[in-house]
Parts: C-alpha cells; structure tokens; sequence
C-alpha cells in the first residue's frame, strides 16, 4: 500500500457529498473516488439486510479500485452495516454518526434537537451516544421523513422541502432548542434553508469536520497520508447514471462532474 491510493467513500446518494467535502479541505492532497448507490437510494426504508448486501456491494467495488481507507458517508449505512464491513477488510474504515458530543459541549441551555433518519434514531447504535452524551441535556428527536429524497431530486429551497422542514423544525423549536445536530449526511445542503426557519440563534452542527479530522488521525497513525501538493483528484461513480443525476453533482459541488457506473 502507498500513499497516493485513494479514499473511498460513499453513501446511498448524494448526501456522503457533505462529507467529501470536508475531506477534501481538510485533506487536500489526497485522491478520492465517491460512490452513490443511486439505483437504491434511499437505505433509510430498507431491511438492515438489504442495507449490508448494498454496503459490502459497493465496498467490494471500492477494494478493487485500490483505495487505502472507505468512508461510510451514511449514517443508515453506518448503524448498520459498518460492523460488517469492518469485518471484511483490514484497511481502515470511518464511519459517520449524529454529532451528539460536540452539540451537547456547545449548547449552552443544555436543550439540542436532533434531525435524522428513523432509521438512524431506532438504532442500537444512536442509542449508545444518548446513553453516552445525553444524560444530562434534553435531547428532542425528529425523525425526518422525505427530506433525503427533496435532497435527491436536487429540491434544496423550494416550495415543498422549506414545508417538510417547517413541520420537522417547529416542534424542536417549540421545546426552545438551541443547538441542532444534523443526523443525515443529506441535510448540510438544506442549511441555508433550515437557517431561515430557526434563525440565527440555533447553533448548526454536521458530523463533516469531524469524520474527515477522524480519516485524518486513521491515516497518519498508518503512515498513509498523503504529503505530496498537486496530486490530488476526485472520481465520481453511481450505480445509476443519467445526465440528470451527474448535473445534480455538479449544482451541489459548484464544479464540472464526471459521472461514471460502477457496472453493478
């Protein structure tokens, strides 16, 4: 293994976009391949064996393009299948999960709303964090129901996603929360729109800075990072390709997209 073999990531679509994105500022010289597993988005109403069957499917399509670490940019994908990846290979694999720490050492009323998958929320995995950070704030969930698909369809302010996300916000607005954890790689991209429901005095935190500062740690512990300047590159690939989906690339990364199939 050499440190110019790429990083892995992928997520059920678009939403693992969040997450690519703070690694690459936090990792500029190190190449990444993305993966949207388009043709089954979204995981967060699927079987937990459908979820790990599509997980190590894309895992294995990583492994043979030679990447030194993957990143499960999915929160679904993470609560429920990580182990199992993890059992697999023996290259480091990061996964993502709701920022509950760092929410519960910013908020200063000790009142943080959640926003996630019920998926992500039903989890053993979600569980443990409450039991591990939320014992002594109030923690108010929301699970978000159609939130990943507005995301999807490229609906980032329209009409139809600020209403899904006024009816998920106002309960938590109700109980005067003043931190927000975004659980769902999905939701960075609504946080112009969520911003202009709670207003300024709700702290926003996604889990981006802290997956990529983890990849980092993982990397470097390994003597894997990469420290050579100019080489870095980012490959694109979904398991369903249209010239729709590789433009919604391009909107949400405000850059030219190549968009390629995985074959499976």
């Amino acid at each position: 293994m050499n440190t110019e073999q790429p990083i892995g990531i992928f997520d059920s679509g678009v939403g693992g976009l969040s997450i690519l994105e703070s690694i690459r500022q936090t990792l500029p010289n190190e190449k990444l391949i993305y993966v949207a597993d388009a043709a089954h988005a979204p995981y967060g109403n699927q079987t937990d064996q459908q979820i790990v069957d599509h997980s190590l499917r894309i895992c294995r399509f990583l492994l043979a393009q030679n990447v030194k670490a993957i990143v499960v940019a999915c929160n679904t994908a993470t609560t429920i299948a990580i182990s199992t990846i993890r059992a697999v290979t023996d290259i480091p694999v990061i996964g993502v999960e709701p920022a509950i720490k760092p929410a519960v050492e910013q908020s200063k009323t000790g009142v943080v709303g959640v926003l996630a998958t019920a998926g992500t929320l039903q989890s053993t995995q979600f569980e443990k964090l409450n039991d591990l950070y939320g014992q002594d704030i109030e923690l108010i969930t929301q699970p978000c129901n159609g939130l990943v698909e507005r995301v999807e369809m490229g609906d980032l302010n329209g009409p139809v996603v600020t209403k899904l996300l006024q009816q998920h916000l106002q309960p938590l607005l109700n109980r005067n929360v003043d931190t927000l954890v975004l659980g769902c790689t999905h939701y960075p991209f609504l946080i112009e729109t969520i911003t202009q429901i709670t207003g300024s005095g709700v702290a926003i935190i996604h889990p981006g800075k802290a997956v990529a500062k983890q990849v980092e740690r993982r990397l470097e512990s390994e003597s894997q990072l990469n420290v050579e300047p100019n080489r870095a590159s980012i490959l694109f690939f979904s398991s369903r390709v249209s010239e729709t989906y590789r433009l919604r690339f391009e909107s949400l990364l405000k850059q030219p997209v190549v968009l390629q199939g995985t074959g499976s």
